[in-house]
Formats: C-alpha cells, structure tokens, sequence
C-alpha cells in the first residue's frame, strides 16, 4: 500500500477498532497499548491516537462493537424461533455453539464486564445488552424467566469454559427446559 492510498484509508478507524479487539484477545485489556493495536492495524501509532484522543476512548469503542455484535447474534437466533420450544433450542444454540461458546467471544466478554465495572459508560452499554437480550427471550418467556436464561447463557458459558468436564448439549437442553418450564 502506497503512502498516499494509506492516507485516505477510509476503513482505518475500525481496522483500529478491530484490532484492539484482537489485542484485548491475545494480551488482556490491561496489557493494551497504543503500540500494540497500532502494530496489530499495521497502522503508525499516530493514527491510533488521531482517531481515539485516550487509550479508554478506544477500548470503549471496541467493546460497544463486541456488544453490538453480540447482542445482534444473540437476537438473530432468537428471531428464528416461532415459538417456546424452538426458542429453548435457540437458547441452547447460543449457549452451546451458535452465539456465546467461541472462545474469543468468552474472553473477550471476560474482559468487557470486568472494564464495565469500572467505567460507568461502558455499564451502561452492558445494562442495554442485558436489556436487549431479555427483550429477544421476552417474546417466549415472561420476565423473570427470560432473567434467568440471560444469566444462565452468559454463566454455563464462563463455567464451561474453564470447566474440565462441560455440559454438553443434552444437559443443557435439560436445563434450559427446567428453567423454561417445559
């Protein structure tokens, strides 16, 4: 790539975006720095800086990206569902495979609460996804029920992540359907 056509790069800022997600992935949100993404972009660090004036500035960035896409995958396979037992399968789908149980996600949402607890404005953001997801389940379930499949997607999610002997899908769907009344 030319000098010039570097320039007028007009997808520079979510490559930036992007790889601060990467970054966060492979290093820990503590461990982000402008060098870091700026290498990770292939971009000079300047331009991390002309885009994002603070390193908190992109990290909020870059984790209301993750939650949008998140909250949008979460809601897509909700919206297949036409009804209570096929949006108990959609709930163990995200939990299981589709949505929730890729690792980098895992991770990377590891890393999103912990820098939510500590910046007010990303909390927010996290109460909005919270909200979205219970309005998806809402469709099926009635509120406290939709409560607790939330939690319970974002918790077998940590816990078999970690977890030297997961639930598998049988035993999720056993759960999911307890907890859904089924």
């Amino acid at each position: 790539m030319t000098q010039q056509s570097r320039r007028n790069d007009p997808a520079r800022r979510q490559r930036i975006i992007d790889a601060t997600l990467s970054v966060i992935a492979d290093h820990g949100t503590a461990a982000t720095t402008h060098r870091r993404i700026a290498e990770a972009a292939q971009v000079p660090l300047g331009s991390v800086t002309y885009y994002f004036a603070t390193l908190e500035e992109l990290l909020t960035a870059a984790f209301l990206q993750l939650a949008a896409e998140s909250s949008a995958a979460f809601r897509a396979r909700l919206d297949a569902a036409t009804d209570r037992a096929t949006a108990c399968w959609a709930v163990v789908d995200i939990i299981a495979n589709q949505v929730w149980a890729e690792p980098r996600t895992l991770l990377l949402s590891y890393e999103l609460y912990a820098f939510a607890a500590r910046h007010p404005a990303v909390g927010a953001v996290m109460q909005q996804w919270m909200d979205s997801s219970r309005d998806a389940l809402g469709r099926f379930f009635d509120p406290l029920t939709a409560r607790a499949l939330d939690a319970l997607i974002e918790g077998i999610g940590i816990h078999n992540s970690i977890d030297r002997a997961p639930l598998d899908r049988d035993a999720v769907k056993f759960i999911v359907e307890r907890i859904a009344g089924r």
